[in-house]
């Protein structure tokens, strides 16, 4: 009986041992989690674009990096407006392939130049209205002016035969009545052109227009115009 309770008293000293060790553990463990570092901030500076012509500046992390836009000059003002006019006949000219294109291709960048500059066209009168700059009316027979600032009107195909790139009357007329592969290889050559003009009108604003957001609409179009110009040479030889 004597033996019994000194066992007994044993395993009741190494238990009471064994959990004295389990919650000097379980308290190291809260301690390590506790006293967890933080995660290391970023260092780096932040690199901040400059305006047209000018070189980019470096901040200290946590500094404002918000760029305050540059009101327009006239130069981003008439990109936008001409090129709201270079769009709207893209768009025409595309708008014909459905019934006259041979090839499936032509048709589909056809589409995807009338569902993507479609969409610009307004972008970009958004943005005239903005800046409270005579958006242009495409559905207007001479593509007026919306009467914004009080400006004369701003015709959306008249007085722009010089404009880099657009076709002329008589060039629209013959894609229109044409059809089948000759409709297919002038709405190619007329579009590579087309586009080749865009991009001239691209390189003269990033020279003189100051307007980020200008900026930003001018890339846009050269990435783009450049990848379809590429496709339709494509089409072309093939």
């Amino acid at each position: 009986m004597i033996r019994t309770s000194r066992a007994v008293g044993t395993l009741l000293r190494r238990a009471g041992a064994l959990a004295g060790v389990l919650l000097v553990a379980g308290g190291l463990v809260a301690c390590t989690e506790e006293a967890a570092p933080e995660p290391p901030t970023n260092s780096a500076p932040v690199i901040v674009p400059g305006g047209p012509g000018e070189e980019a500046s470096t901040i200290a992390p946590g500094e404002g990096t918000a760029v305050e836009e540059e009101p327009p000059n006239e130069a981003d003002v008439e990109f936008v407006q001409d090129m709201i006019v270079h769009h709207t006949q893209a768009v025409a000219m595309a708008e014909l392939a459905p019934d006259r294109a041979a090839a499936a291709d032509v048709r589909g960048i056809a589409a995807r130049i009338a569902d993507s500059q479609g969409p610009e066209i307004d972008m970009m009168n958004r943005w005239l209205e903005r800046y409270d700059k005579p958006t242009v009316d495409t559905d207007a027979p001479d593509g007026g002016h919306g009467g914004h600032g009080g400006h004369g009107g701003h015709g959306a195909m008249a007085d722009h035969a010089d404009m880099p790139g657009m076709a002329t009357d008589e060039q629209l007329a013959t894609l229109e009545a044409a059809s089948g592969d000759t409709f297919d290889t002038l709405f190619l050559q007329l579009m590579i052109r087309h586009h080749e003009g865009g991009l001239t009108m691209v390189e003269e604003v990033r020279r003189t227009g100051v307007n980020v957001r200008v900026q930003e609409i001018a890339d846009d179009v050269a990435v783009t115009q450049t990848d379809e110009i590429n496709r339709m040479r494509g089409m072309l030889v093939a």
